[in-house]
């Protein structure tokens, strides 16, 4: 029985790693949970799953979190950033499902792998900020890094038993999101309500605007070069609105090894957490007489400018890609308030990130300095007239 740690387990994927959990009785037990604020899922969760530790964003949660368990029932508690950390090095766990947002990711990534836990990344911004760093330590450890994004998933399969060296290019597929046939002058007048509707994926609000403005493809290129050891050359984005075929590889032979599904997140997370097995399923599965086709087109560039801007921050590396990623996070969470124009999203990066003096080779100290000068300036731009709604 694999025993497991889920950081960021009220979120989208950490619900849905529960879900596969709940599904293969016998094979998980949950050893660790942590969460942000929601403290009210969070204590349904312990409940049903019964953890040693659970860990909360804050001590005012903590508080709220503690007054919902029963004192005999009651795991260990910890709260913050420490707390995160302690728990992906929990001496007991075996896989640690790293599920958070955000470059809150980083460290608790680097502890788990320090502490040789095998690690269940479903977090872009680990890789996209630090993936020198992350991946320099999983080579020097020997550790377990294993993709739950069901593109990475999608290609990691793809690759299973070939040579890294046969390998011509990676085929990232994008849905294209809800606006794909939009043209640039109605994209103008996109509201929050209009980019939070997918229409292919649950979820959360963050990522769905990143699918709508193809970010979240650009940050899936990054993160690609650093799990597959690939030059950006090789890394196409192919836009495929049904979202069966989930990514490829196309090899130096001019074969084509393709990963298809349901756009189910639980089918890339069960992957991860049953590696190197394969068990059972009880989701709903592919059924080819059912599909009515499946199409492919180029991702418009004029149109979306945050895949162009991913590729140019990882093509200059350093601390340009956690400058891209802290400045992204700013604009759409300007957006989701209502304080920029869709639109302005990609510009807002791009502005950033054409201030920034990238640093090539940084350490943790500079990636996080880095990170925190593009939200600051990403701020400081937004709050001038120029980038108002």
């Amino acid at each position: 029985m694999k025993k497991v740690v889920i950081l960021g387990s009220t979120g989208s994927i950490g619900r849905q790693t529960l879900e596969v959990i709940r599904s293969l009785p016998g094979k998980f037990k949950v050893v660790g949970l942590a969460a942000g604020k929601n403290w009210r899922v969070l204590s349904e969760q312990v409940k049903e799953f019964q953890p040693e530790v659970a860990v909360i964003a804050g001590e005012q949660e903590l508080n709220h979190f503690r007054g919902e368990l029963v004192p005999s029932e009651t795991p260990d508690l910890a709260w913050g950033r420490t707390g995160m950390e302690s728990l992906a090095k929990l001496p007991q766990a075996d896989i640690v499902v790293v599920a958070v947002t955000g470059t809150l990711g980083i460290l608790p990534t680097i502890a788990a792998i320090s502490a040789g836990k095998v690690v269940a990344l479903a977090n872009k911004e680990t890789l996209v900020a630090a993936g020198h760093l992350v991946m320099d330590l999983v080579a020097r450890k020997k550790a377990a890094l294993l993709p739950v994004d069901s593109e990475h998933s999608a290609i990691w399969q793809c690759l299973n038993g070939e040579s890294q060296s046969a390998v011509q290019k990676i085929i990232l597929t994008a849905s294209g999101g809800p606006f794909r046939t939009m043209n640039k002058v109605d994209l103008e007048n996109v509201t929050v309500d209009m980019a939070l509707c997918h229409p292919n994926w649950q979820m959360g609000e963050k990522i769905t605007i990143d699918s709508a403005t193809l970010m979240n493809k650009g940050l899936e290129v990054i993160e690609a070069k650093w799990l597959f050891g690939v030059c950006y050359k090789q890394i196409e984005v192919v836009v495929h609105p049904q979202s069966i075929i989930h990514s490829a590889v196309e090899f130096l032979d001019g074969s084509v090894i393709a990963q298809m599904g349901l756009p189910d997140m639980r089918l890339p997370i069960q992957y991860a957490l049953t590696y190197p097995e394969r068990l059972p399923g009880s989701f709903p599965r592919l059924k080819l007489i059912d599909l009515q086709g499946l199409t492919f087109e180029a991702p418009d560039a004029n149109k979306f400018l945050s895949l162009k801007l991913a590729y140019d921050a990882g093509e200059t590396g350093g601390t340009m890609p956690a400058v891209l990623n802290a400045a992204n996070e700013i604009a759409v969470s300007s957006f989701l308030k209502r304080e920029i124009r869709f639109q302005t999203i990609p510009i807002l990066v791009g502005a950033v990130m054409e201030k920034h003096l990238t640093v090539s080779r940084p350490g943790l100290e500079e990636i996080v300095e880095a990170d925190r000068w593009a939200r600051k300036t990403g701020v400081e731009l937004i709050k001038s007239l120029r980038w108002c709604v």
